[in-house]
């Protein structure tokens, strides 16, 4: 018997969208500020990699420098009269006369050294001057804290200057270029070595930060929040259901380069508000922590029910 193909099988429901899963308990660990030097040490490695495929500071650039310092002194020495001289001053008649003569006999005193033409490479100064900036940078994010208000201001008073500084330099065309001379007279160096031990020191830091992040740390599960310290594991247990956190982005460039904030954690049966300092990637911690209580505060009303 065959099956009639103008009836059509069954369409099948459409797939429904499976929950998020619950996560059984979440992590919380405060970092110290050091963590957000992590742009300066990507820089001390991309100079240090670039220098080492140089060839490191050029030696030619040292010997071009000393050979101009001795050119510029020589043309002062031939330019300049030499007062500790033993020859007499020549009379006035005889000067005309003996003057072609001295020219035509001596023409190594007059004539001006040759120039010494050695090629210079700058990439050194170039790598010193974006390592500089950066590590700058740096250490303003993490010595001070910028708030959303805060940030706003900065913000009008960089614009306000960069007018002020547009309008100066399109009244005096000449300061520009004067400013930006003399700005690149500055030549910081640093070799390949200096690039390296300090992207090696900052990496040691990293690993032992992480090291004893390890023996202090907080975890939030369903029914409680535990906190785990010291070598031995030491515990200490706070009731969860009545759990309240607060989340705080006191900085906007820490929360731009790690993602993170201040957890405030109100355990029911504490006194005193836990503070959690730079906890990356707060969002997402924060969405886990609400998702999993909420869940917990429902399963608590259905049992009561």
């Amino acid at each position: 018997m065959s099956q009639d193909p103008s009836v059509s099988a069954t369409p099948s429901p459409p797939p429904v969208a499976s929950a998020p899963e619950m996560p059984d308990h979440v992590y919380l660990v405060s970092y110290p500020k050091i963590v957000f030097l992590y742009p300066t040490v990507l820089t001390a490695l991309f100079c240090s990699i670039v220098m080492w495929a140089k060839g490191d500071i050029p030696t030619n650039e040292i010997v071009a420098q000393q050979k101009q310092n001795a050119q510029v002194v020589m043309k002062a020495a031939v330019q300049s009269a030499d007062p500790f001289s033993a020859d007499p001053a020549p009379a006035d008649g005889d000067a005309k006369e003996s003057a072609p003569a001295t020219e035509a006999s001596s023409p190594s005193a007059t004539a001006a050294p040759e120039t010494v033409s050695v090629k210079i490479h700058s990439y050194h100064n170039v790598c010193a001057r974006i390592f500089l900036i950066v590590f700058a940078l740096n250490m303003v994010v993490i010595s001070f804290d910028f708030p959303r208000t805060t940030s706003l201001t900065w913000f009008f008073a960089i614009t306000a200057i960069v007018i002020g500084l547009w309008f100066l330099f399109s009244q005096n065309p000449g300061l520009a270029p004067k400013l930006v001379q003399g700005l690149l007279t500055i030549k910081p160096w640093a070799n390949a070595s200096f690039y390296m031990i300090y992207t090696m020191i900052m990496l040691f830091l990293y690993m032992w930060v992480m090291i004893s992040r390890r023996f202090d740390y907080w975890e939030v599960k369903g029914n409680e929040l535990l906190h785990h310290h010291g070598f031995l594991s030491n515990l200490e247990r706070f009731s969860a259901p009545n759990l309240r956190i607060d989340k705080e982005i006191n900085d906007l460039f820490e929360y731009m380069l790690l993602r993170s904030g201040r957890l405030i954690i109100h355990a029911s049966n504490e006194r005193r508000a836990i503070v959690l300092e730079n906890v990356l990637f707060i969002n997402g911690k924060e969405d886990r922590i609400t998702r999993m209580l909420g869940a917990l505060q429902v399963r608590v009303r259905t049992d009561k029910e």
